[in-house]
């Protein structure tokens, strides 16, 4: 399906943003959501933006924006700063709670942005932000580098259509790895903590099964395979059974799609 995502270019306007030697956060958040917005557009997805020219609209406006549209994902661009520039550098998404696509979203777009050869600095719950707490669909706030890093500065200059292709790569693969198929899987666990999650996913993998991570509500669900036929699923069940899992044989339409989460209503 066509997923409606907004990109977002923080600040604007009068608002400059973080500056830096004559950058300003502005300018360069609205170049990486027109970068990115290209790249995503030329894969299928329906791309809007919250602004593309240079003006100020109040993170609430922002928000609304999506929301009035009817968005499935938000996406805001900005480039950190620290009080004494050169302390810090690296990249970093922000989230309004560790939970669902968007916390899995979060992930892949660090990892991306890491073989760039930013510092990935992970992800940090910020749930006082109006664009993730007023947003009715998943929403991330990515900061780009620090804009008061020359090392992150070297970074952006050199590679930013590589940075673009990161981004977009990280949000069009995490889509793609929900959308939904045909067939059944094997629940082997549901989970409030990612982390947990992520550890059972390990272990199943070590084993050599074919698992995934399913965000559902604020859980996260683990499933094993992809199979045709409910007979070919029991016998995966079964195996799963000796192994100690309490299992769930799931049908494929019953795994949750992205338009079925709202963080701030959890």
């Amino acid at each position: 399906m066509a997923y409606k995502i907004y990109l977002d270019a923080g600040h604007g306007g009068y608002d400059n943003g973080a500056q830096y030697n004559g950058r300003k956060e502005k300018d360069e958040a609205l170049d990486l959501a027109l970068a990115v917005g290209n790249l995503l557009s030329k894969e299928g997805y329906d791309v809007h933006y919250t602004r593309t020219t240079d003006v100020y609209q109040s993170p609430t406006e922002k928000a609304q924006i999506a929301n009035r549209n009817g968005a499935d994902l938000f996406v805001s661009f900005h480039r950190n700063a620290s009080q004494v520039p050169g302390t810090y550098d690296g990249v970093q998404t922000l989230l309004y709670d560790d939970s669902g696509i968007k916390a899995y979203m979060a992930r892949n777009i660090n990892d991306e942005l890491e073989k760039v050869g930013f510092k990935n600095l992970g992800v940090s719950i910020r749930p006082n932000l109006a664009v993730l707490r007023q947003t009715d669909m998943p929403a991330l706030l990515v900061e780009v580098g620090f804009i008061d890093s020359d090392k992150d500065n070297q970074i952006y200059d050199q590679n930013f259509n590589e940075i673009a292709q990161a981004i977009a790569d990280g949000i069009a693969d995490t889509l793609d790895e929900f959308q939904p198929r045909t067939g059944y899987a094997v629940q082997t666990g549901l989970f409030r903590n990612y982390a947990n999650a992520l550890y059972e996913l390990e272990r199943l993998e070590r084993m050599g099964f074919e698992a995934k991570i399913v965000p559902w509500k604020e859980y996260f669900a683990v499933q094993v395979g992809i199979v045709d036929t409910l007979e070919g699923a029991r016998e995966l069940e079964q195996d799963l059974r000796k192994l100690g899992y309490d299992t769930l044989v799931v049908k494929e339409t019953e795994i949750p799609q992205i338009q079925q989460e709202n963080q701030n209503y959890l």
